[in-house]
């Protein structure tokens, strides 16, 4: 098992995860005076929840 790997694949899931809170929770987000609405949270978690799904299908 290769060690960068393994933190890739941890890190992307944590971020799908703190994503789908985001919708579930439906927590506001503002960056620079601007507020981020909730439908960015779908993509960021389906390409997050991919790229950790695809690595980690590869390193078995």
């Amino acid at each position: 098992m290769k060690p960068f790997t393994t933190i890739a694949i941890a890190i992307f899931s944590l971020i799908c995860l703190v994503h789908i809170v985001r919708l579930v929770v439906g927590l506001d987000i503002t960056v620079g005076g601007w507020a981020v609405p909730l439908w960015v949270s779908v993509p960021g978690a389906i390409v997050t929840g991919g790229l950790a799904f695809m690595l980690w299908k590869e390193m078995h």
